[in-house]
């Protein structure tokens, strides 16, 4: 207790002498960054033709983009599966409908742009069952699709994201003869809420990934892979880095990662006219204890700690990493930053256009292709 109020005793003037205002607005920030997301209302439905099962959006640099993807709508239905472009003008795009809509459902118009695409494990005509995996935040849900390897896969999904953002690659894993365990986090939604209820950018939810990797092990695996999509890989490498079993790691695959948090902060606030100097302070916020507290943290976040670039030293598993020069939300700078300095482990082919974790639904090919590739020439396959 006394070394709290020392910490208040000198950080409060400090925030003070920076003005109220400017100090409020960088808790706020702060506090940002470590809420778990709702999902955000960003795409338009503008109509819909039952008879020839199309449907008119509103265009932006999702919704033109060629390929398979979903978005979550309200009304009749909660959910649809989207096919390809058929038509795009300046402002509205209609694409073919895989979700048949029945005459006269609602549909609202505000809807969510989605690269999920499966929204249920029972969609992939796959074997699978539910479990609890019980890590130090308590039981977190999990979905397991056996397999014949004794070399699993641990696939963990990104912020503000559910399990159904993984479910994608489960085919191309599963036809390689590797289980899959696809788990929860906490703070996701579905795990267990801590004490704060905010994100700790994989700064402790390695730790719930970690009670997978024991899970793994003790129903029959031999060693894991690790696959994290966007926070899920700055979850994944923080688990190759700190876990206790990560001798048992023997690969990891990342998809649009968060590599570096600091890069990526910087050029989301950019994105949304946040300005020097406030994503530093706000980083700085969340590293004290007593300012990470005010903005919602449960525990000050090390930045340095997440900062997998700087740590690549440390890495000893081969990675591959599937990420779009065009992401347009986590940037792929930190990615290639990590092959070039460690080309002895990386693989990173090229891919551009498609956007965040939305590789499968763009170029399904080439990303499948990726996979199965990297996964023939570190030699994961049924039989290892």
């Amino acid at each position: 207790m006394k070394s709290l109020r020392h910490a208040v005793t000198l950080l409060v003037p400090a925030l003070l002498a920076l003005g109220t205002g400017l100090a409020l607005l960088v808790l706020a920030v702060a506090r940002r960054v470590v809420t778990p997301m709702r999902r955000v209302t960003d795409t338009e439905i503008l109509s819909v033709d039952t008879g020839a099962q199309t449907i008119e959006l509103g265009r932006t640099l999702d919704t033109e983009l060629p390929g398979r993807y979903g978005l979550f709508t309200t009304g009749t239905y909660g959910y649809v599966k989207l096919g390809a472009v058929l038509t795009a003008d300046a402002h509205t795009v209609r694409r073919k409908l895989l979700t048949q809509i029945e005459p006269g459902a609602r549909v609202d118009r505000a809807a969510s742009f989605s690269g999920y695409y499966y929204s249920s494990p029972s969609e992939l005509h796959l074997r699978w069952e539910s479990v609890l995996i019980g890590s130090p935040a308590g039981p977190c849900p999990a979905w397991y699709f056996p397999a014949s390897s004794t070399t699993w896969v641990i696939q963990v999904h990104g912020r503000g994201a559910t399990r159904a953002e993984c479910l994608r690659a489960v085919p191309v894993l599963h036809a390689a003869g590797l289980p899959n365990l696809v788990v929860s986090y906490r703070n996701d939604g579905e795990a267990p809420r801590t004490r704060a209820g905010a994100y700790a950018l994989g700064a402790s939810e390695w730790r719930d990934v970690d009670a997978a990797i024991a899970y793994a092990l003790r129903h029959g695996a031999e060693r894991v892979l690790l696959m994290g999509w966007s926070m899920g890989g700055a979850i994944s490498l923080q688990a190759a880095v700190n876990s206790g079993l990560r001798d048992r790691i023997a690969g990891i695959i990342l998809e649009s990662p968060v590599v570096d948090w600091r890069t990526v902060l910087r050029f989301q606030a950019r994105m949304v006219g946040v300005r020097a100097p406030l994503p530093e302070l706000a980083m700085g916020a969340l590293q004290r204890p007593l300012t990470a507290r005010l903005s919602g943290a449960d525990e000050p976040i090390a930045f340095d700690r997440l900062d997998m670039v700087a740590r690549a030293d440390e890495l000893v598993a081969p990675i591959l990493i599937l990420h779009s020069d065009d992401d347009g939300f986590v940037p792929a700078d930190s990615s290639h930053a990590l092959q070039e300095a460690r080309p002895d482990l990386v693989t990173m082919p090229r891919f551009t256009v498609a956007r965040h974790t939305k590789l499968w639904n763009y170029d399904q090919t080439g990303w499948t292709s990726a996979i199965t590739d990297w996964l023939a020439a570190q030699g994961f396959s049924s039989s290892s």
